[in-house]
């Protein structure tokens, strides 16, 4: 164990002290928030752009009723398509409502002069839409129906509870359950397959550079390889966590000064564990049930440690796959042949992790949330939704057993694939390779 801990020591402080790990470590989750600002910011930004569309209406019922927005200006006009085209330096485009669009609806063409957006294009539909839909239901005689209308139209806030085993109830929130799925599930997928692919790397340019026979030397080859695995796993969970303490700060930051004074003390005050039914107290339901979620450091620590068991567990699995692999070839364009049959069922997971987030109770999320070389993408995934904790100690289980099998398998292909030089073995040979006896 002693010189396996040597071997992990060295492996850390090797990847740790390089300016690059820094950098890395410290721009990429502010990156990320920049990201996530400047995609939110374009959202809402518009160009300001008012594009100014001429209205031919021969049926004589959508354009006197077209209302203008900050963007778009509806003109009517009496002009024809061809007068238009002739002089037009003002016009963004030209509306063309047929005479029968009360019974032909796409009996409607826009004529542009610049680029359109399916955004511009489905908000004029829509206001054509509301003139037709209206002038259909004048035709039913109903008085004040306008009046009668407005005062039926009900929008529905939902808010969903979450009943535990002892009877207790919380307010759940199915977007933040989806937005944690898919980024735990994303990040699983990123860490073991970029760490995994560390460990071959390494193990590939310190048998070309001939390191390892005179390291062998001293150590077992197993030793070495499980020091230089679990060294890269430190490395790895000391990135993760140094990111999990940057990102949430700059949240907390963000949080404070986004979200609204008063929905920012419903959530602090609560909602979502000791005030059930707090949130029907402002319109933004949706959003303090997030926030109490976020803010409950038990939910959160949680996930954060089910996502490092399955981390660790998924990394050591894979990670012992990539080591064989580097052992046994003798370049990384070699490596690629036997790297496919590792990452397909990565790929498979990263595929049912998006399934889980659909549907975390369907039969597939069931099973590729247990079968271990899926179950560290798939699992956490289904666990933002509530995991029986059965199924999560039994995913953890096999998980466990697998990667003990696939180390120990992969330590007799490393004790052999460390010595071969100038030949890349085949499939057949690595199987023979397992069979040597120690």
């Amino acid at each position: 164990m002693s010189k396996i801990s040597i071997i992990i020591a060295r492996e850390f402080n090797e990847r740790v002290r390089k300016r690059s790990f820094l950098i890395t470590t410290i721009l990429t989750p502010l990156l990320m928030v920049g990201l996530i600002g400047a995609m939110i910011a374009m959202m809402t930004m518009r160009s300001g752009e008012v594009k100014h569309i001429e209205v031919i209406d021969s049926s004589g019922v959508v354009a006197s009723r077209l209302e203008s927005t900050g963007t778009i200006q509806y003109e009517p006009t009496q002009r024809t398509l061809e007068e238009i085209n002739t002089s037009h330096p003002d016009t963004w485009g030209v509306l063309v409502v047929g005479a029968d669009v009360m019974t032909n609806s796409s009996n409607v063409q826009l004529y542009t002069y610049s680029s359109s957006t399916l955004e511009t294009e489905m908000s004029i539909a829509g206001d054509i839409e509301q003139i037709v839909e209206a002038e259909k239901l004048k035709g039913y005689d109903i008085e004040n129906l306008p009046q009668i209308l407005d005062e039926v139209r009900t929008n529905v806030s939902l808010t969903a509870y979450k009943i535990d085993d002892s009877g207790s109830q919380k307010e759940s929130s199915s977007a933040l359950a989806m937005g944690l799925a898919y980024v735990l599930g994303i990040l699983m997928y990123m860490f073991v397959l970029l760490y995994g692919v560390q460990v071959m790397n390494g193990v590939i340019e310190e048998k070309n550079s001939k390191v390892l026979e005179v390291v062998v030397s001293s150590v077992r080859p197993f030793q070495l390889m499980m020091g230089k695995i679990v060294g890269i796993a430190l490395v790895a969970v000391t990135q993760f966590i140094i990111w999990v303490a940057i990102l949430g700060i700059a949240g907390a930051a963000m949080i404070q000064f986004m979200v609204p004074s008063d929905v920012l003390a419903l959530a602090q005050a609560g909602a979502g564990a000791g005030m059930p039914g707090a949130v029907g107290m402002t319109d933004n339901a949706e959003l303090v049930t997030v926030l109490s979620n976020v803010m409950d450091f038990s939910y959160i620590g949680k996930m954060l440690v089910v996502f490092l068991i399955f981390f660790v567990g998924g990394y050591l699995l894979y990670a012992g796959m990539f080591a064989a692999v580097g052992s046994a070839v003798d370049n990384v364009q070699d490596a690629q042949q036997f790297q496919m049959p590792i990452t397909l069922p990565l790929v498979l997971g990263l595929i049912g992790m998006i399934n889980a987030m659909q549907d975390p109770t369907s039969s597939m999320a069931f099973w590729l949330s247990i079968i271990p070389f899926t179950s560290p993408m798939v699992m956490v995934a289904r666990i933002p939704y509530g995991v029986p904790g059965w199924e999560l100690a039994l995913s953890i289980v096999l998980l466990v057993a697998t990667f003990i099998v696939m180390v120990w398998l992969a330590g007799k292909i490393y004790r052999v694939g460390i010595f071969m030089y100038g030949k890349k073995p085949t499939f057949s040979e690595l199987i023979k390779w397992i069979s040597y006896k120690s």
